[in-house]
């Protein structure tokens, strides 16, 4: 159990780091950010009741990255243009 979490533990920098390479598709994206993360969460809800945590901790992962993207498309200075 401690592997999925520093495997969630992961996604943080992993998430700063697309954010980073996709600066220019954060703001347009930002709908299916949030479509990802709902999907994910509820994809880890129920995947977790199946009784199968390797997929619901991938699905968690996914909305960890996604909810860092979304995060950071708010910033100013992080999305501007060049």
């Amino acid at each position: 159990m401690i592997w999925y979490i520093l495997l969630l533990l992961i996604g943080v920098p992993v998430g700063y780091l697309i954010a980073y390479l996709a600066k220019d598709e954060l703001t347009g994206g930002r709908a299916w950010f949030k479509a990802l993360i709902i999907i994910s969460i509820i994809g880890w809800i129920v995947f977790g009741f199946l009784d199968k945590p390797y997929i619901g901790f991938t699905l968690l992962f996914i909305a960890i990255v996604a909810s860092i993207s979304l995060l950071k498309s708010y910033d100013k200075k992080w999305t501007r243009k060049v």
